[in-house]
C-alpha cells in the first residue's frame, strides 16, 4: 500500500548533513512506491507560537505565516519523518518551533501513525542524539496512534557534505525502503 510520506528537514544550512539524510531517506521511500512530500524549513517563514490555543477551537493558528501549510501537510501525511542537526544536545530550535506551531494537529483526525527522526552533530559519541529522541518522544506521547518508528544518528560531521560515505546514509536509504 502506498503511504504519503513528509519529511521536514530543519537545518538552516543548504545541503546539510542532516539534509543529506532525509534526501536518502526520500530516495528509499520512493524507490518502495510511496510519494514524498520534503520541506525545509529554511525556505519557509513561520513565527513562535503565542499560547493562546485558539488552535483548539478552531484548528487552525491565527498566526498567518507557512506553518499552517506544512502543519496541514503533515496532518494528510501517513509517515512523518523530521531531519535536523543536534545542537547543544537537542534539537534544533527551528524544527522545536515547527513542533509546537503544529498544536493544531492535537485532537484532529490526524493520519500518520509513524515518526522518525534523522540526526546528525559534530559529536560522535553515543547518545548524543539521546535528549533530541526524548524531545520527539514527547511530542509524539500527545497523539495517540503515533509511534516512533525508527532513529538515524550520524555522528563526527560538521561541515556541510562531511556525511558522504558515512554508514547513517545507508541506513536512511533502507529505513525509507521500509516504511
Amino acid at each position: 500500500m502506498s503511504k504519503t510520506v513528509c519529511i521536514i528537514s530543519a537545518s538552516p544550512r543548504t545541503n546539510s548533513n542532516s539534509d543529506r539524510l532525509a534526501k536518502a531517506f526520500a530516495q528509499g521511500a520512493q524507490e518502495a512506491g510511496h510519494t514524498v512530500q520534503e520541506v525545509r524549513l529554511r525556505e519557509h517563514t513561520y513565527g513562535f507560537c503565542q499560547g493562546c490555543l485558539a488552535c483548539t477551537r478552531t484548528g487552525k493558528c491565527v498566526l498567518q505565516d507557512d506553518a499552517g501549510q506544512i502543519v496541514q501537510m503533515m496532518h494528510d501525511a501517513n509517515v512523518l519523518v523530521f531531519a535536523t542537526p543536534i545542537y547543544y544536545y537537542e534539537m534544533s530550535g527551528q524544527l522545536k518551533t515547527m513542533l509546537d506551531r503544529a498544536n493544531p494537529l492535537y485532537g484532529s483526525d490526524y493520519k500518520f501513525q509513524d515518526v522518525y527522526m534523522l540526526s546528525t552533530a559534530a559529536e560522535e559519541e553515543a547518545g548524543t542524539d539521546f535528549r533530541a529522541v526524548q524531545g520527539l518522544e514527547g511530542w509524539i506521547a500527545c497523539f495517540e496512534r503515533a509511534r516512533l518508528a525508527g532513529t538515524v544518528f550520524a555522528g563526527g560531521v560538521n561541515d556541510p557534505g562531511q556525511i558522504e560515505g558515512h554508514p547513517a546514509i545507508e541506513q536512511a536509504l533502507a529505513m525509507g525502503r521500509n516504511v
